[in-house]
Order: structure tokens, then sequence, then C-alpha cells
């Protein structure tokens, strides 16, 4: 089980480069369930989630053809098992995603219930609930969800009792071959939401309102092969700009799109850090003096992303006074929690707040990550902190990450992997 190993206090410089996002990637892959036609996509970030997926397509009877300059060609041209078994997907909470797109192509889907990160609840329910009102039968049965739509799935009004990312996506994916009109009502804004809606269109799929809180979808009878190129990943560069506070460095974060970071990009700015675009897709951040404790509470987009309270909450040990993080998107979510307080962190959990007083000096230590954004709050953490610091369990942020030490190490990171 490979570990990273850091040497801390050294400040981040220089240039790092984000990847393709992983959590747009992922539906998009899904999609490519859609249509008999090939699909190419280009910038799909090689990471452990993203294998898992294709090997899931292949599953299927999809052909997967992977490059290393990130560009992966599916061509579905027959859907020979309609399935998603648990022993492919255990370790991926994005199993989900291909139960639309194979009830709305096959007219059945039997997917093993989702595996990953244990961060908290993460209801499915929505997922069955909308595709029940379009017109599937569904039956749970032994860990897998059993859909079947012989008649094909019809449109409908679905209104989510919350807001669900991966459940609009499905239901987005299985309403563009449904008979007739889908509205989806409380729908999620995510960016990543947006990426799928574009890919489709390119594909001939009809929907108005992708990234607001009502999506349109007009069934067609099918869709074609198209090319797509992926958005950034807005947690990838999240994680560098706070990487980079944290060690008080000058870095220029590349590749990136800054009006899907604007939540992040406000709170950082309060605290002090100077941070904003330099260049078409870059942003440049520095920090010019003391950092301020401000709070913050995790929103559906376009409020603070979940996926990046780890992080910030270990940039607020640095920062002078008390700050208040707030999360209400997973009930299980301050895992990291611990492993902060052994660095030397002053945090206090109460319910679904963490207390944060600082600034606190960090200090190297043998900490182990529970999940994927956990395992990246410890990573930026230790390069801030002094001495040596030892992560165990890196196979989490493998899972969500491309080549992270890499890229740290160009940046001037002394961090190793060792296995």
């Amino acid at each position: 089980m490979d570990k990273f190993r850091i040497a801390g206090g050294r400040a981040l410089a220089g240039e790092i480069p984000v990847s393709g996002a992983k959590n747009a990637a992922l539906p998009v892959l899904a999609a490519c369930l859609l249509t008999e036609e090939p699909v190419t996509l280009h910038r799909i970030p090689r990471v452990r989630d993203i294998r898992t997926m294709e090997s899931l397509l292949q599953y299927t009877g999809a052909e997967v053809d992977a490059a290393a300059d990130g560009t992966v060609r599916v061509h579905a041209a027959k859907i020979t098992a309609p399935e998603a078994p648990y022993e492919v997907v255990k370790t991926m909470r994005a199993s989900s995603l291909v139960l639309g797109p194979l009830v709305a192509r096959t007219g059945r889907a039997r997917v093993s219930l989702p595996g990953g990160c244990n961060i908290g609840d993460r209801p499915i329910n929505l997922h069955l609930a909308g595709l029940e009102r379009l017109g599937a039968v569904i039956h749970q049965d032994q860990g897998y969800i059993e859909a079947q739509a012989p008649g094909g799935l019809r449109g409908a009004v679905v209104h989510f009792d919350r807001i669900t990312v991966t459940g609009t996506e499905d239901l987005m994916m299985a309403a563009v071959l449904a008979r007739g009109e889908t509205v989806l009502t409380n729908a999620a804004r995510e960016p990543e939401v947006v990426d799928v809606a574009n890919l489709l269109m390119k594909m001939g799929a009809k929907i108005e309102g992708a990234g607001t809180s009502t999506i349109k979808i007009s069934g067609v009878e099918r869709l074609s092969g198209t090319s797509h190129t992926i958005i950034p990943d807005r947690i990838e560069a999240g994680t560098f700009l706070i990487a980079a506070a944290m060690t008080r460095g000058d870095v220029l974060v590349t590749g990136c799109e800054p009006e899907h970071l604007t939540s992040l990009l406000v709170k950082m700015q309060q605290a002090g850090v100077d941070v904003g675009p330099e260049g078409t897709g870059a942003l440049r951040v520095r920090v010019p003096g003391s950092l301020r404790s401000v709070d913050m509470k995790t929103e559906e987009h376009p409020g603070f992303a979940t996926d990046l309270q780890a992080q910030f909450m270990a940039l607020m040990t640095q920062a002078s006074g008390i700050s208040f993080i707030t999360e209400t998107i997973f009930e299980n979510r301050f895992m990291h929690v611990p492993e902060l307080l052994r660095m030397g962190a002053n945090i206090r959990v109460e319910g679904r707040q963490a207390i944060v007083a600082g600034p606190v000096k960090l200090a190297g230590a043998p900490v182990m990550a529970s999940d994927l954004r956990a395992s990246a709050s410890l990573v930026v953490a230790a390069l801030a902190a002094r001495g040596e610091t030892v992560i165990d369990r890196v196979y989490h942020i493998d899972r969500g990450y491309e080549k992270i030490e890499e890229k740290l190490r160009h940046a001037g990171a002394q961090i190793e992997r060792i296995a």
C-alpha cells in the first residue's frame, strides 16, 4: 500500500497545471453508453476512478481505447451485459451513473449499490424515484438495484426532494431517450452537470436549462457519436490554490476555470490571500501578510464546495483567530480532523461544525487518509508543516488526483511516493 513522504516548510513556486475534472469525466463516460456510435473524449484524467469506470464500460460490452494524453474513445456498438457488478465498482461511488443510460438504451439494468468513500449518505433513492417517474420498475436485491423498462422510458416531471448532482446527471441521461418531455426540478447546478449536458447536446439531445434548477429534456429516438473536451477540475485547482497559500508560496495554477471557483476565491481573499486571474484560464496566488480566520459553510453550487472543505480547514489552522467550518452536505466529513490534530492543529468538532483556532505551527507526523478529499487536506497540511509527514493509504487520493506528487514536486515540494 503506497504512502506519501513529505518534508514540509518549503514555499511552493512556479506553475501547477490542472487536469480534466474527474467529476465530469465519470458521467460523460457513462453517457457514451447511450449511442452505438463512437465517442471521443479529451482531457480525461488518468485517475483510479476513471480506470474503474472504463473497466465497467468494457464489462457492458463497449470498446474503450485510452491514450496516455487523456484521449479516450468509447464505442458501445452493442450492450451485451447491462450490469455494474460489485467486483468492478466496489471502490467507486459513481457506479449509479450507468443506471439511467443502461435502462434508456437497453430497457434494463442491474447495478451494484455504490462503494467508495465513507463520508456519509449519498441517497441513491433519489435516482430510483426519478427513474420510477420515467416508467422504470425498480427492485433491490442482495446489494443490487434492478431496473426494467421493456416498453421504454417516458417523459415526466421529476422533483428532487434534495439537490443531488449524480441524480441530476443520471436522470438527465435517462431522459434524453425517453418519449416526450421530462422536467427536472430542484436540479443540481454544478459545472459538471452543464458539461454532461453539453456532451449530450453534441450527441443530438435536446436539453434546456442545464446550470439552473430546472432542466427540460425533449426525448429523441437516437443519439450519435461526437467528440468532447472535459472541463477543468475545479476541486484539483482549489486544492493547489490552498496548498500555495498554506506554504506562503507564489504559484500560477494553469488550465483552470476561475468562474467555477468563485466561492473559494471569495473566502481566500477574505482570509488575506492575494488570488486572482492572470491571463486566460490561470490564477495567481500569494500571501502578502498574515492570514485571517473566516467562517465557511458548504452548500450546493454556487456555494462553497464540500469537496474543498477539508483543504480549507487545513488553511484555517494557519489563520489568526477562530473560524467556524460548517458541513451541510455530508454528515460524516470531518474524518480528517483527528489526523490534523496529530499534526498540532487546534480543532473541536461539534456535530456538523468544526471550530478551528489558529495560527498553529504544524509539525510532521504519521497520518492516515480516510477518504479522497481528507487525503488532500493532509497533503496541503504536510507541505506547510515542520519536519516529515508520512501519509498512509494514499490510494484514496489516487482516486481523484492525477499525478499530484509530480505536479507538487515541479513546484518545489519535497514529496515522494513510497511503497
